[in-house]
């Protein structure tokens, strides 16, 4: 790629940017989008969605930046939660590795790289037309003395990232516990969810349960709820409250549009009147919710169960403690909160998670494979020669320069974050089908599997098949393949670039532009159908999606990280990424998401364990390229690196990682000990019991036979 496709990507990108801005800093004022750009605060009433009209209100206003910036941490984590301080410090840390980085890769290894001959002669004047690859390391001439200088900065940025590493591990730790301590006593953390549990012949599962805690935890055992089969409850709740929403639209529409003929395509027959006819279907399933609802109160029982005790160590305890010789029965896990968990899959045995667990793999492996197509479509785009060899007839179209560089500068990085868009809904899924019990752990088992993903099909199929795949013919001249492949590993740094620039630059203003529910706001407002306002039962205020967020974060870091030394041009885009990223969504935890769970900053070891994996990958590639740039004795004083940094994430492990698995007895004693002068824990244990039933078995009115303009439907959770 030259530098003249790269500006033109930059320049497309940036003109999105401040599209998004312009547009957000306008349309965030009008009443009518409150609820896409301010939904959390349209829900707690703090905003209404009316107002009157006025011109200022048509001008962009930034003081939404303000507001965001002076968010203080203690703020953010009264709104949204102890997640959300970590996912910020994820930022935060980027922006501390990469300002560090940044200096020594811009101000010293950039000049470096430049002031080498091995490629090509640098012409100031025609900078436009010369390749990236003169920014690299690349540049630098073999053996030259001036590669010191990039095997410094190595060892330089490890130090630094072991040490932030090192304390944000720690910070995190730390605000895990202190968040505990000042936490209200909450359910799941005197609660166990028991599975596999083996019911002898004539028994019940409640029995079996009780007898078990009474006789094996007769100290700490406080009572229990068996969890019962509920799928087709909830599809009639499904389908009530589909049934509701049509209702609600008819009842909007004018007096001729609530009648119908019950003939052929609706021109001949009797008129029927459909409020009436709906209001009927709806009184016909709340009569089989009814008859559901006893039948699963009186049966229906799995062999799974909700264990509450007395005490939060008499939980701990009871959870790190193998219950059976068996252990596939008594599989004890922490219950997660109340309204994190995920009801559908408490039907899967132990051999049926393991099953799906194999499914699951093989699914993976699969979608990375067919993601492979993509890839090569876009290592097609980034050369033209070969596009011009498969496509002869666009030869002439691809003459024109400002066609070449949008071709090669902007469309494949954009092509791949479109079919990269596809995958999240699908690991999620993935996840879902394992058998997880709370929404939380699905997201994190989908963050892990779509950020492995990321890294595996954005980064090294991108590599391969850049740099290696499409020069096998170099090893046919052995007398070259240092240099070459000096030149061909680096050489993606370019496409990483403009990567950063269309994943990371448009798709966070996106973010704070939110097209999607925009677009869908717009569509809304234009059916004749739904010219009725949301109510309440219909307004939801949407959570972040972490498993999306958090994988892009940590694969920027991994390319900023990997390719500091190799092409230090990246990171100051990757700083501006990191800086948008850290206004807008501050702007989002403040005005858009709201939390449906907390899991106390849990993903933090993910972000460690995945940093940890970028500074082994680029000291794998330091080793090679020092090699193959014929300086051995740098190569080789590179090789104790990776492996004093894995000797430190053992050590970070051994440190910390237990706190994010759970908490020390000495902390669970503390805590209950503060709790036995607290008066309110007697009807809190009162309560207990009824906080893990199932929401389609609570009581609920889905029609109102007396008056047809009464409310039909109340707010369901199933």
């Amino acid at each position: 790629m030259i530098v003249s496709a790269l500006l033109t990507s930059v320049g497309i990108n940036s003109g999105l940017c401040i599209l998004f801005f312009t547009l957000y800093s306008t349309l965030r004022r009008q009443p009518p989008n409150f609820h896409v750009y301010a939904p959390r605060l349209l829900a707690e009433k703090r905003i209404k969605e009316s107002g009157y009209f006025h011109l200022e209100r048509l001008l962009p206003s930034p003081g939404w930046i303000r507001r965001a910036w002076e968010l203080s941490e203690d703020d953010l984590l009264s709104i949204s939660g102890l997640d959300a301080v970590v996912f910020m410090r994820i930022i935060i840390f980027s922006l501390r590795v990469f300002a560090f980085a940044g200096i020594i890769g811009v101000f010293v290894l950039l000049p470096v790289n430049c002031s080498g001959n091995q490629l090509a002669e640098f012409n100031i004047a025609n900078i436009s037309s010369d390749s990236l690859d003169i920014f690299t390391i690349s540049n630098v001439n073999d053996g030259s003395k001036r590669l010191w200088i990039h095997f410094c900065a190595v060892y330089l940025v490890t130090a630094f990232v072991c040490y932030l590493l090192y304390y944000e591990y720690n910070y995190v730790s730390s605000k895990r516990i202190a968040y505990f301590f000042s936490s209200k006593p909450q359910p799941h953390q005197f609660t166990l969810l028991i599975s596999g549990i083996p019911v002898p012949p004539g028994g019940s599962v409640s029995e079996t349960v009780d007898s078990f805690f009474t006789e094996y935890h007769p100290s700490t055992y406080l009572s229990h709820v068996v969890v019962r089969s509920t799928n087709k409850l909830r599809r009639l709740i499904n389908d009530a409250n589909k049934l509701y929403r049509r209702l609600m639209h008819l009842q909007a529409e004018p007096t001729w549009a609530k009648t119908k003929r019950d003939g052929f395509l609706g021109l001949s027959g009797r008129k029927i009147d459909l409020v009436d006819h709906y209001e009927k279907k709806l009184e016909d399933i709340e009569e089989n919710l009814r008859t559901e609802r006893e039948a699963s109160l009186a049966g229906d029982e799995m062999r799974a169960a909700f264990v509450f005790f007395k005490s939060r160590y008499g939980a701990a305890v009871a959870s790190h403690v193998q219950q059976s010789e068996n252990p596939t029965y008594w599989i004890t896990e922490q219950a997660p909160e109340p309204h994190d968990v995920y009801w559908p899959f408490f039907h899967s045995s132990f051999f049926r998670r393991w099953i799906s667990e194999v499914v699951v793999v093989v699914v993976c492996i699969l979608l990375t494979v067919l993601f492979l197509i993509p890839v090569v479509i876009v290592q097609g785009l980034t050369n033209l020669n070969q596009l011009e060899t498969l496509f002869p007839f666009l030869k002439s179209i691809l003459s024109l320069t400002i066609v070449s560089e949008i071709v090669t500068g902007y469309l494949p990085s954009l092509i791949l974050q479109l079919f990269l868009k596809l995958v999240p809904p699908v690991m999620v899924f993935l996840s879902s089908i394992q058998g997880h019990v709370s929404h939380s752990r699905i997201q994190k088992s989908a963050c892990i599997k779509f950020l492995w993903f990321t890294i595996w099909n954005i980064f090294f199929a991108n590599v391969l098949s850049g740099s290696i795949l499409n020069q096998l013919a170099l090893f046919l001249d052995l007398k070259n393949i240092p240099s070459k492949l000096a030149v061909a590993v680096p050489a993606q740094a370019s496409f990483f670039i403009a990567y950063v620039v269309t994943s990371g630059w448009t798709s966070t203003s996106s973010e704070l532009f939110r097209i999607i529910p925009f677009i869908g706001s717009l569509l809304q407002k234009c059916c004749c159908c739904c010219n009725v306002k949301n109510t309440t039962d219909e307004f939801e205020v949407p959570p972040i999606p972490y498993h999306v967020d958090v994988p892009r974060l940590i694969f920027f870091g991994l390319l900023g990280i990997t390719y500091f030394f190799l092409a230090p041009l990246i990171l100051p885009f990757l700083l501006i990424y990191f800086c948008l990223a850290y206004i807008i969504f501050r702007n989002q935890f403040l005005n858009v998401y709201e939390p449906k769970f907390e899991s106390a900053g849990r993903f933090w070891p993910i972000v460690h364990n995945s940093m940890i994996f970028s500074l082994v990958l680029m000291h794998v590639l330091a080793i090679g390229i020092f090699t193959l740039k014929e300086l051995a004795l740098a190569s080789t004083l590179i090789v104790p690196l990776p492996i004093l940094t894995l000797l430190f994430n053992e050590y970070c492990q051994k440190r910390f990682l237990p706190n994010f698995i759970g908490y020390a007895a000495e902390s669970l004693i503390k805590k209950d000990r503060e709790d036995i002068n607290n008066p309110s824990m007697t009807e809190f244990f009162g309560e207990l019991v009824t906080t893990y039933r199932p929401p389609a078995l609570s009581p609920q009115q889905f029609s109102n036979r007396d008056s047809h303009n009464a409310p039909l439907l109340t707010h369901s959770d199933a």
